[in-house]
């Protein structure tokens, strides 16, 4: 027979809940921090640019 599983206490899903934020503020924070160095040319980030993406298309 079927039977109704536990209930989780609403510590272990706040609990769950907060880590998911956490780790999606930490997230948030990198881009907008990236995306500043970026902007203002302190950065070694390499994006490709459109002219490199159809070169490196044209390689293979």
């Amino acid at each position: 027979m079927a039977v109704p599983k536990k209930r989780t206490s609403k510590q272990k899903k706040n609990s769950r809940r907060a880590h998911w934020v956490r780790k999606a503020d930490l997230q948030a924070q990198r881009a907008l921090s990236l995306g500043k160095a970026v902007l203002s040319g302190r950065s070694n980030f390499v994006y490709p640019t459109k002219d490199e993406e159809e070169e490196e298309g044209g390689e293979e």
